[in-house]
């Protein structure tokens, strides 16, 4: 067979070229690193609310403590214990918090003050922009609000 030309027609070719293989494969590896970093950066801005969450929750436990007993909780066993004798906040024995992604201890802990520490741990370790949250009697809080870590 022959066209106007008086060449043989040719069925044309289907299909892609190694190239554009490549190009669309290296798209697609591009795409999901920067969808695996955003998400990593979510799950760890949505697991502070654990730790902060947990701080706040014995900060309002520790007022109302304070004004029945004229002192505050000054360790683990008592966030732990339940009311009247302690908070009844829910932490392991060892201070961690429900799915373990932070640790909670005292600082500074004598009947009239305490200083809370939540600690990143487990998945949250990874956390470098904010790895402790503090919280005192007087309702002082770091790491300070322009960074971003009590919102």
């Amino acid at each position: 067979m022959h066209d106007n030309n008086g060449a043989g027609t040719r069925k044309a070719a289907r299909g892609f070229t190694l190239v554009e293989l490549m190009t669309v494969v290296a798209v697609v590896a591009l795409l999901a690193t920067l969808a695996t970093s955003s998400y990593s950066n979510y799950t760890r801005r949505a697991n502070r609310t654990e730790g902060r969450a947990a701080l706040l929750a014995i900060q309002v436990a520790q007022e109302k403590y304070f004004l029945q007993n004229n002192q505050y909780v000054q360790n683990i066993a008592g966030v732990i214990a339940t009311p009247p004798a302690g908070l009844g906040i829910p932490l392991s024995a060892a201070g961690l918090t429900a799915n373990g992604n932070y640790t909670i201890s005292f600082q500074v802990n004598t009947p009239t003050q305490y200083r809370l520490a939540a600690t990143a741990g487990g998945s949250q370790a990874n956390d470098s922009t904010c790895p402790v949250f503090t919280v005192d009697d007087q309702g002082n809080r770091t790491p300070a609000d322009s960074t971003g870590c009590w919102r």
